[in-house]
């Protein structure tokens, strides 16, 4: 099996945000190659004490990204074939809109070859344990430390489809979450991914929920994690489509019956989803919404308060941001 390498150069403090945009076109993966130094955390996950010295950190990073070659020579990418050509391009012209509002450094872009690496299991080595206050989330391949069997606990293998948990965005919308759900929520997740907002959700008393993701790695994702943690499928439904610019979609998902709506996407699409999920929201439902760089902060709450929702805290967790708020009407 061969797969092609797309390699770009920015700036470490502009990785994040790259590697949720590209994920956006169908890039669900990086290999990151950077000089900072692993922070307590990384390290504990990562089972290190002490590193030796390394260089220092020059503020540039190379962010890897690899997409499976099929026999025709194709990518395919979200079920579409595209050509090496076309991917390099939309890369490209993500890359000039990110430039648009912060500093990505050189952004250029280099594209290579290389031969069959098992890149859906490579990556358990680097995800381990951890708990978001009583919450602990925990791999299938790992045991539950008796010190922590007096919490809740969330088994989850996200596979292909994104969210471990362990993104500061995911728990600032864990958090928010918490804090407005009761027995009888209905819940939207809106990019759900792994699904472990929702089944969060579930875990923690919700009635049911219904997530709409564009990536069909979604479906087995979801359908094994709520297994594995003894959930009912019947309590969550997924849609794949774009609840954004798909009728058909918005007819499935329903008007006017959510309690709660989460979006953990990137501020350009939260920008025109907003407006879209208002229908989809009770009266007095809440709208939660993460994934916003701190840059992007203003141009969230504006689409926010444009739509009529009042807005009922900001929160902050490292560069991340989530905005609450609630439709009155």
């Amino acid at each position: 099996m061969k797969w092609k390498k797309f390699r770009v150069k920015t700036t470490t403090e502009a990785e994040d945000i790259i590697i949720s945009t590209l994920y956006d076109i169908g890039l669900e993966g990086a290999q990151i190659e950077d000089k900072i130094p692993l922070t307590a955390w990384e390290k504990e996950q990562m089972f290190v004490d002490i590193l030796p010295d390394g260089p220092a950190d020059d503020g540039i990073a190379y962010l890897s990204f690899f997409v499976e070659e099929q026999e025709d020579g194709s990518l395919l990418v979200q079920g579409e074939k595209k050509s090496a050509e076309e991917l390099l391009a939309e890369i490209r012209e993500e890359l000039e809109g990110i430039r648009a509002f912060m500093e990505i450094g050189e952004g250029s872009v280099v594209v290579d070859e290389t031969e069959d690496i098992d890149w859906i299991n490579n990556w358990k080595k680097y995800f381990h344990q951890f708990t978001i206050d009583d919450l602990l989330i925990i791999p299938s391949w790992e045991d539950v430390e008796p010190k922590d069997r007096d919490k809740k606990i969330l088994h989850i293998d996200p596979g292909t489809a994104f969210g471990t948990g362990m993104h500061e965005t995911t728990q600032l919308c864990i958090r928010q979450i918490w804090k407005h759900l009761t027995s009888t929520t209905q819940m939207l997740d809106v990019g759900t991914g792994s699904g472990i907002l929702g089944i969060v959700a579930l875990m923690y008393g919700a009635d049911h929920v219904v997530g709409t993701d564009l990536d069909p790695c979604a479906e087995p994702a979801v359908e094994e994690n709520l297994t594995t943690n003894g959930i009912d499928t019947d309590r969550f439904e997924l849609i794949l489509g774009n609840i954004i610019n798909d009728k058909a979609v918005q007819d499935r998902v329903g008007y006017e019956k959510y309690d709660i709506v989460v979006a953990n996407i990137l501020a350009d699409v939260l920008v025109p989803l907003t407006p879209v999920i208002l229908a989809q929201l009770k009266a007095g439902g809440i709208y939660i919404t993460s994934g916003i760089i701190e840059e992007k902060e203003p141009v969230v709450v504006q689409a926010v308060k444009e739509a009529g929702l009042e807005i009922l805290e900001i929160t902050h967790q490292g560069e991340w941001v989530s905005v609450t708020a609630r439709k009155n009407a």
